[in-house]
């Protein structure tokens, strides 16, 4: 039999494995040998524990350039014809229609007439001499003839005015040159209700009537100029001269300068401005003899301010300084006034609340009082105002996103404060030698009075716009005086509060009202029962309510016709004391746009 070579190569390594066993026992243990005994103390138990493993501090090494590397992929597309039937349809853009572009006119002119003789006319040119120069010119007049009832003296009115100016815009440079001319004729009509009851005969009264020249005219003639500077530390500066007299030999020069100056100082921003006001006048005679009336002021005053943002506030901090010179008492004064403003906004523009504290040196001059009052006596005492100080607080804001509003609370201490008082009056002035007698000695003329007053006010006002045709606003104060020397504070009234809105009702029409009312003024009313003796009467004049509307129709961009109508509640109050006005008012007019 044969055997393959694998097999005798198993049975070699049986053998060898046999004869390792059977050595390996002889040597490991003896028969019935004794090994012996020993002692093991143990001194602790023994407590398993693990073992701290020791980390291995080792950063692995990174090929950075190895890692950053972009692999580069390469895109095939394999693009094959695919038939398709849609058409896609080719769109239109919508149209859309375009808003007619207003045009605007640089000249117009303005023609109307209504009741009471009223004859308005105005005309505005304008014309361009180069990209930088312009010249423009306004011519206006408005007059009526009068008529009030129960009146006896001519009540008609009339007001003539010109001017012209010429300007320039540059890219560091704003200027005008202004020129200015005004004729006003008024006529004290306002006689007392009991006026010359007391002449005997009664027609002697009538005859006096007739002889009284109850004609004022004054004039005003001003030149003045503006100017604007974008570079350099002054902002702005202006120059004005204006000229006033009337009909009886009263005049008045003013000439004021007023230029602003910024520049920064310590990372704050000043703003100054200067002011020197000049002031001179005469009256020809005092009111119950014929002594002149001369006046005369210069105010030099400096106003410097700087603003501060603080956690939210705003804050402007200032003061004004002036040196009042009065050339006919000789008395000069130094005065100090506070200039400071504050806002912070507490909720987003909804609202906000303001402080402040202001004064201010104010003067008084004759023109200024005859526009608020043209029925005065070419013989008053002419003072500047010191308006110690005007301390402020109040809210303004939103309600919605198309109404706001703004209330206000102020405390207004005034020394030397002009008010307007009847002036005395002296029944048989034209059978007394020892008067002078002109048209506004019959108790229809007003004085000047001074005093000292603090006024308590709270105003408010409302305004809406709902939408660009509407507008709405709506307007009040509250005064409360408080006199030195004077019983009241004349002609002062405690409530005033008007009302307007205006609607725009399409292209063509539109319209508008306003709505106002100034509450009960208290006036003096003076006799002279003789040369010694004087009355005097506290008058109540009632408050009045007004309403005045107009309406318009835009024939074209060019032509406008429109209705005017004043006092159409139709009552006949009193502005001044015995000074009713016109009742219903109706007015018709065209306005005319062009361009040369």
């Amino acid at each position: 039999m044969l055997y393959s070579q694998s097999f005798y190569r198993l049975r070699f390594l049986s053998f060898l494995t046999i004869c390792l066993f059977v050595t390996q026992i002889s040597f490991s243990q003896k028969k019935d040998e004794n090994i012996g005994t020993e002692v093991v103390n143990v001194v602790k138990s023994y407590t398993p524990a693990i073992s701290d493993a020791s980390k291995i501090k080792e950063i692995p090494t990174l090929d950075e350039e190895e890692m950053s590397k972009k692999e580069s992929v390469k895109y095939t597309i394999f693009s094959f014809p695919v038939v398709s039937t849609f058409t896609p349809y080719k769109g239109n853009p919508e149209a859309v229609e375009k808003e007619k572009r207003k045009k605007y006119f640089k000249n117009y002119t303005t023609f109307a007439g209504g009741n009471y003789g009223v004859l308005n006319g105005e005309l505005f040119v304008n014309h361009d001499l180069n990209s930088t120069d312009y010249v423009g010119a306004m011519l206006g007049h408005f007059s009526s003839q009068g008529g009030i009832k129960d009146v006896e003296l001519s009540d008609n009115y009339n007001q003539t005015n010109l001017e012209l100016t010429f300007g320039t815009h540059r890219k560091n440079l704003s200027w005008n040159l202004d020129f200015g001319y005004q004729n006003q004729i008024y006529n004290w009509y306002g006689l007392p209700v009991d006026f010359g009851y007391s002449l005997v005969p009664i027609e002697k009264r009538t005859t006096l009537l007739d002889e009284i020249n109850e004609q004022q005219r004054y004039n005003s003639l001003y030149i003045g100029t503006r100017m604007n500077f974008n570079k350099g530390i002054l902002n702005d500066a202006s120059l004005k001269f204006n000229r006033f007299s009337d009909a009886f030999g009263s005049t008045e020069n003013r000439l004021c300068a007023k230029p602003t100056f910024g520049f920064e100082f310590k990372d704050k921003y000043i703003n100054t401005t200067l002011v020197v006001d000049y002031l001179q006048g005469s009256f020809i005679r005092e009111y119950l003899n014929t002594n002149p009336l001369n006046y005369g002021f210069t105010n030099i005053g400096i106003a410097p301010s700087f603003e501060v943002k603080e956690k939210g506030w705003t804050v402007q901090i200032g003061a004004a300084i002036f040196y009042s010179l009065a050339a006919e008492t000789a008395t000069n004064q130094l005065l100090l006034y506070p200039k400071i403003k504050a806002s912070i906004d507490l909720v987003d523009d909804l609202m906000v609340f303001y402080t402040g504290l202001d004064g201010n040196l104010e003067q008084n001059t004759y023109s200024d009082f005859v526009a608020i009052n043209p029925f005065v006596s070419p013989t008053l005492q002419i003072a500047p105002t010191d308006k110690q100080f005007d301390v402020f607080a109040g809210l303004k804001g939103k309600l919605t996103h198309a109404v706001s509003y703004n209330m206000k609370a102020s405390y207004v201490n005034e020394s030397n404060k002009a008010l307007f008082k009847s002036n005395v009056y002296y029944d048989s002035m034209y059978d007394d030698s020892a008067f002078d007698v002109n048209g506004y000695h019959l108790g229809n003329s007003f004085n000047v009075v001074y005093d000292d007053i603090k006024t308590l006010g709270f105003s408010g006002e409302l305004k809406a716009e709902f939408s660009e045709k509407i507008k709405w606003r709506l307007s009040g104060t509250i005064n409360s005086y408080k006199t030195t020397n004077e019983m009241q504070a004349w002609n002062l009234p405690q409530i005033k509060w008007d009302s307007k809105i205006d609607y725009v009702i399409n292209e063509k029409w539109y319209v508008g009202v306003n709505v106002f009312y100034v509450g009960q003024r208290k006036e003096l009313k003076s006799y002279l029962t003789s040369l010694d003796n004087n009355s005097i009467i506290v008058k109540n004049l009632e408050g009045y309510f007004d309403i005045n509307a107009h309406a318009g129709f835009q024939y074209s961009d060019r032509l406008t016709a429109f209705l005017r109508a004043n006092n159409i509640a139709n009552n006949s109050f009193q502005k001044w004391l015995n000074y009713p006005v016109q009742a219903l008012q109706v007015v018709l007019g065209v306005n005319y746009k062009f361009d040369f």
